[in-house]
């Protein structure tokens, strides 16, 4: 039932766009018939390219070439979006020019739909070409800590995260030799039976003290429980609300599951469980895959928290709704009880395979 109303609600959304655009904007184009035809052809193109990738992202009826396109279509959606926003502001300025000649006004009106038309298609294409480049690492210096962590999150493998990139995730990780790498969420995006032998592919992770991972929300929605079973099959270690020693590096590693479990009543995140017991003489880093985790830290103060969940808030200026649920976006911050936490901002991507304002990164704490 969850499931239905999802993909309701969706279809209801995404079609209200699509045709609020038709009849507020290309209908209100100053061009011939032939060509508002062929931009009706185009939206009602996309839409279906819409369905389409909902099609592509629960099945593999369709090949990873037709899937990136369908993907796209996401993007452009979010571009319709804003452009109707911008339209009707720019409508309201227009309408208040009724003192100017009509032939100025005609001229005004083409002129900011040509405009319009113009960054649309600019933002699509800036936004696809930086979706495609490869994650670069980021390199924090961090006072306190003398061995090296590698941090990834939002791997989101599925669709086109597929072994290929995960192979080449894996030689970049390797290629920084870390002491720990963690993992802080979303790490997958499909159902389990599809992806298992992408998922083996982080067994060849060269870590020297353990793979450590968290459950992010996106696990919740593929059989949480049969992905943990899974994982106990791999190299990573899995932490539910529990906590691991490195004697060797006197750390404590402690994970918490993901805060969608309050509301899914499964899995739910159990902060005083997962600090219990760790000793109070090793530093602590504590790996929670939503920043806005550290409203719950009450008593604790780790020394280090990594997250992820925004994805750096993937495509601007949507980073903005992103800043209204999670207190930081990317990057690291430090917070009023003295510790750090660093925010990644993913090393795939979610919806559409584009990028503005945010990097695909791999982070590299030294």
């Amino acid at each position: 039932m969850r499931t239905f109303i999802f993909f309701s609600l969706f279809l209801l959304l995404f079609f209200s766009l699509h045709y609020l655009f038709y009849t507020r904007v290309i209908k209100k184009f100053l061009v011939s018939d032939k060509v508002k035809k062929f931009f009706t052809l185009l939206v009602g193109l996309n839409f279906i390219f819409n369905l389409l990738y909902v099609v592509g992202r629960y099945t593999d009826y369709i090949s990873n070439t037709f899937y990136y396109l369908f993907s796209l279509s996401i993007g452009i959606t979010l571009v319709i979006f804003l452009y109707l926003i911008l339209h009707e502001l720019l409508n309201v300025l227009h309408g208040t020019l009724t003192k100017i000649d009509y032939s100025k006004r005609t001229f005004i009106k083409k002129s900011a739909d040509g405009v319009m038309l113009a960054l649309s298609t600019s933002y699509v294409t800036a936004g696809a070409f930086e979706g495609s480049k490869e994650p670069v690492v980021n390199v924090v210096k961090l006072n306190g800590f003398d061995f090296s962590i590698v941090q990834i999150s939002d791997l989101h493998i599925g669709g086109l995260i597929d072994k290929d990139f995960v192979k080449a995730s894996v030689e970049k990780i390797n290629a920084l030799s870390p002491d720990i790498v963690c993992m802080t969420g979303d790490l997958i995006d499909t159902a389990l039976d599809e992806i298992k032998d992408i998922l083996l592919e982080l067994n060849n992770i060269e870590s020297k003290y353990g793979i450590y991972y968290i459950l992010g929300n996106h696990e919740y929605f593929h059989n949480p429980e049969k992905i943990i079973e899974f994982i106990k099959h791999t190299k990573l270690t899995l932490l539910l609300n529990e906590n691991i020693q490195i004697d060797a590096l006197k750390v404590n590693i402690v994970g918490v599951t993901d805060r969608i479990g309050y509301r899914m009543n499964t899995l739910a995140p159990d902060i005083h469980k997962a600090f219990d017991r760790c000793k109070q003489t090793y530093k602590t880093i504590f790996l929670a895959h939503q920043p806005k985790f550290i409203e719950e830290l009450g008593k604790y103060k780790p020394e280090l928290i990594l997250s992820g969940h925004t994805h750096g808030g993937q495509v601007w200026p949507f980073e903005y709704l992103v800043r209204l649920q999670q207190p930081y976006i990317k990057g690291l911050h430090k917070l009023q009880n003295g510790s750090y936490i660093y925010v990644n901002s993913g090393i795939g991507f979610w919806g559409p395979p584009m990028r503005l304002g945010s990097q695909a990164e791999i982070t590299y704490i030294i």
